[in-house]
């Protein structure tokens, strides 16, 4: 891929995540986002291809910010994992709504290669929930749950700044 693709895929994603920004229930197709976009399909021939890379772009973004608030907590004698993890995703999530919430809407229609469960065994082990060397399956189960668990935190949970170090209660 040359520069010039790498710019203009990054251009039609940016494109149509502000397409999706004033549809909050996500709920509009992805092919009809890509077919807003001029010069869409020439860059994503279909939805599918666009839903990966949109994918790749949350996995980015989330890793970045997981990166950042493990460097944070394993530096203090009481931090806890879990609670980075968890306000990472938040934070991640809060700041990037559009891309979250396509993704939420055509979960079942993103590839098994680049699949949630990808995005569900990186906060398991991240968050100290699951080891490498189990299997796939548990590690996908804990992230799960752990996901899941995200979704229904307490609203004053879920607004934590990240800057403040999570700790363990005592």
């Amino acid at each position: 891929m040359s520069w010039h693709d790498f710019h203009r895929r990054r251009e039609v994603i940016d494109a149509v995540l502000a397409q999706a920004d004033p549809d909050p229930t996500g709920t509009t197709p992805i092919d009809t986002l890509l077919d807003r976009v001029p010069g869409g399909r020439e860059v994503f021939a279909d939805g599918a291809r666009l839903l990966l890379a949109l994918h790749h772009k949350w996995i980015q973004l989330l890793v970045g910010r997981i990166g950042l608030a493990l460097c944070t907590v394993d530096t203090l004698p009481d931090g806890n994992r879990v609670e980075a993890v968890a306000a990472a995703w938040r934070r991640t999530a809060r700041e990037h709504e559009s891309l979250r919430r396509l993704l939420d809407a055509n979960a079942g229609d993103i590839s098994p290669v680049a699949s949630t469960a990808s995005e569900r065994r990186l906060l398991a082990v991240s968050a100290g929930l699951a080891e490498l060397d189990e299997p796939t399956e548990v590690i996908d189960r804990i992230g799960l749950a752990f996901l899941t668990l995200l979704g229904s935190t307490a609203p004053e949970l879920a607004d934590r700044r990240d800057g403040e170090p999570a700790h363990r209660s005592r």
